[in-house]
């Protein structure tokens, strides 16, 4: 739903606004006239409310608008103004009238058209950069004034890598839900890569992730040690290693593993640890590459190799007996979980009540401490009520 311009854009146009508080008013009313994540309603009288005391006219100087900000993305994302136009619920004339119109506000050609596929030109990338920030910014927006609006409900929004994503965060989901049923939660599963990004974006609340944060996002992201994930060595349960009990390093070199592909980050931490413990990875034989940690649980079930898979990944399957945790002596491989957050964005009122709530309960015992007082002198008490 778009905000109905007429009346507001009337009164942006007609007086001047010279207030600290100027970027933060033009961002309320990009956010209500975007319409984003159902709240226009909601933004726009917010809005008003909060745009009766100031004016200003430099809106009408802009050469873009955030429709031709979204068009312009979606182009982008496509490939195409035709799939654009799909994707937007749009005719593609309309899209192209649209673009054409930006270019001739700029007055310098955002497509190289001589292509089968829409291709950017220099400014077109350099448009698209700062345009997504500003999408981004009235997303934020719209988030804070539901906030504002609805301090009993709200929106959390929390990624994670894919072992975490499938066998953790259902778990904290299921307790933050109990106490906050009024909160949307969206759980999003990525790489540790994708996520980070995600996270950088404002895509994402917060996440926890097990790989490597990316080298460029490191210094804008807040990186808090989390948890610590063993990763424990799984066999058929007639096996006859699984009769011994004890498994040497030597008779790693023995076994037919079955592992996630090669750049996935649980099989590069597998190979960093027991390389530090002596064990050459390149004498390990790989028989199969699966691409989820339920495919590989249900091979070594069936007999057809042994894996390294999170311990937090088998619980099921170890209490019912169907699969066997071998122990591999002067063995012990770990990989450090991570909570990641972006300092300089909004945060709602429902992240920080999963930030000091929840996180803190799955938390390892020595990283506990230190983890819940960096929460509590970055995040503010919730006043988000619970059911009695």
């Amino acid at each position: 739903m778009s905000f109905p311009q007429g009346d507001l854009w009337e009164i942006l146009n007609s007086r001047s606004l010279n207030s600290p508080q100027q970027q933060y008013a033009i961002s309320i009313v990009a956010a209500c006239t975007l319409g984003v994540n159902g709240s226009s309603l909601r933004c726009q009288s917010a809005a008003v409310s909060i745009l009766n005391p100031f004016w200003f006219s430099s809106m009408s100087d802009l050469p873009f608008t955030l429709d031709q900000l979204r068009i312009l993305k979606a182009i982008a994302v496509e490939g195409s103004f035709k799939r654009a136009a799909d994707s937007l619920y749009v005719s593609q004339p309309a899209v192209s009238l649209q673009v054409q119109n930006l270019e001739r506000q700029l007055d310098v050609p955002l497509f190289d058209r001589g292509g089968r596929r829409a291709q950017l030109t220099e400014a077109g990338h350099l448009l698209l950069t700062y345009g997504e920030k500003i999408l981004t910014l009235c997303q934020e927006t719209c988030r804070a004034i539901e906030d504002l609006q609805n301090l009993q409900g709200g929106t959390l929004i929390v990624g994670a890598s894919q072992t975490t994503g499938t066998y953790l965060l259902p778990r904290m989901i299921g307790i933050f839900r109990q106490q906050y049923p009024d909160v949307a939660v969206q759980l999003h599963v990525h790489s540790t890569r994708r996520t980070s990004w995600s996270v950088a974006n404002g895509q994402v609340d917060l996440a926890i992730v097990g790989g490597e944060i990316p080298a460029e996002l490191q210094e804008s992201l807040k990186i808090l040690p989390y948890a610590e994930d063993e990763l424990a060595l799984i066999l058929p349960v007639n096996h006859e290693l699984a009769q011994i009990g004890a498994v040497q390093k030597d008779d790693l070199y023995q076994l037919q593993f079955i592992a996630l592909d090669s750049q996935s980050t649980i099989r590069k931490v597998i190979d960093q640890v027991l390389t530090r413990c002596g064990i050459d990875t390149r004498r390990l034989k790989v028989e199969m590459e699966l691409n989820s940690i339920e495919a590989i649980k249900n091979a070594v079930q069936s007999g057809l190799g042994a894996a390294f898979v999170s311990v937090s990944a088998i619980e099921k399957e170890l209490d019912m007996a169907v699969l066997y945790r071998a122990k591999v002596e002067e063995v012990v491989v770990k990989r450090l979980l991570s909570v990641i957050y972006n300092p300089n964005r909004y945060r709602s009122k429902a992240a920080d009540a999963f930030i000091r709530e929840i996180l803190p309960q799955f938390a390892t015992p020595d990283l506990t401490d230190p983890f819940v007082n960096t929460v509590l002198s970055e995040t503010t008490p919730i006043e988000v009520s619970s059911p009695s």
